[in-house]
């Protein structure tokens, strides 16, 4: 039996107007270029990328904190895109985000226990001494003690700052949350405990997850399946552990090569990417990647004609025309 497809993103694109003149056409950036991607109940899909590849924005558009411009956004069969304002904020209980800045997502003027009760009250979840139970609840749920309730933001570390913000998440029960770069601020050993939190709820809870980084180290361990990202589009897709063991898509080979590993002592390629990514608002022609490529096979196609993400092997897709080839990039490197 097939696992259940919770969210289905359907050709979903986003686009930015540029500052410009008051008449005549204004220029614009495609942040999300015609993305399709499920996730099952109970998944995590791993979504990677440079800064400004349109991760963050995927994730807002699935859940309309942005209005995408096209496409579709289906959640357990549901039309999200489709929904007015009370059903909408009736499904922004099953759906919710871990932001990745906490400091910025918490009312400094709160304290920690008023914020967290705030959605609990809002959906009807519970009130008085019962909502401040949940709090206490929840408090624990994250590792938090129950004192800090009474903290304003600026008193707890990042560490704990993240914690509460996954504990206000979890306050309305949700059943998927998009985890927008939930470690990119913490150290190592903060990022890697709050990791085996998230992996400790989803598997009492059973949620699912879009966890969203720059750094494919992060979803190693976390990810079913990986979706990498360029310049608005997937250009590679597969389970986690064959897409770590052999990219099909050069970018995604060198990002494994950028990516840290605990062995100093590892050998891996060494893949060196020329030039900077390319500004969404004037893309190169075909595809993308071609100006920074180091794919051995790369020729005037690659300039020429803009790559379909197509299934290369069973379960993985690659935007590349020599995906074949994947094993030359890293003898290449």
């Amino acid at each position: 039996m097939k696992p259940e497809r919770l969210v289905e993103i359907d050709r979903l694109t986003k686009r930015f107007a540029l500052p410009g003149p008051l008449v005549g056409r204004r220029r614009t950036i495609v942040a999300v270029d015609e993305v399709t991607l499920t996730i099952a109940r109970g998944e995590t899909l791993g979504l990677v990328g440079e800064s400004g590849s349109g991760k963050t924005t995927l994730g807002r558009c699935v859940l309309r904190l942005t209005e995408p411009d096209e496409g579709r956004v289906r959640f357990a069969g549901v039309e999200v895109l489709a929904l007015r304002a009370e059903a909408l904020r009736r499904m922004r209980r099953r759906m919710q985000i871990v932001f990745q800045e906490a400091t910025l997502s918490l009312n400094p003027r709160l304290r920690i226990g008023a914020a967290i009760r705030e959605p609990v009250e809002l959906h009807g979840l519970a009130r008085g001494p019962s909502a401040r139970a949940r709090v206490v609840e929840l408090l624990a749920e994250v590792g938090l003690d129950r004192t800090l309730g009474d903290h304003y933001p600026h008193q707890l570390s990042g560490g704990q700052r993240q914690r509460v913000g996954i504990a206000r998440a979890l306050s309305v029960e949700p059943e998927f949350l998009v985890l927008d770069e939930p470690i990119s601020n913490l150290d190592v050993s903060l990022g890697a405990q709050v990791l085996n939190l998230l992996a400790d709820l989803q598997a009492r809870h059973g949620l699912t997850y879009l966890l969203i980084a720059h750094d494919l180290a992060v979803v190693r361990h976390l990810a079913d399946r990986v979706a990498v990202v360029y310049l608005g589009r997937v250009v590679e897709l597969a389970p986690a552990a064959a897409l770590y063991q052999q990219p099909l898509h050069p970018y995604t080979a060198s990002l494994l090569a950028a990516a840290s590993v605990p062995d100093p002592q590892a050998a891996r390629p060494r893949i060196v990417l020329s030039g900077e990514p390319p500004s969404a608002a004037s893309p190169p022609p075909g595809c993308a990647f071609q100006p920074r490529c180091p794919h051995p096979k790369k020729d005037q196609r690659c300039i020429a004609e803009r790559p379909a993400l197509r299934e290369v092997q069973p379960g993985r897709w690659a935007a590349c025309h020599y995906a074949e080839n994947a094993v030359e990039i890293l003898r290449k490197g």
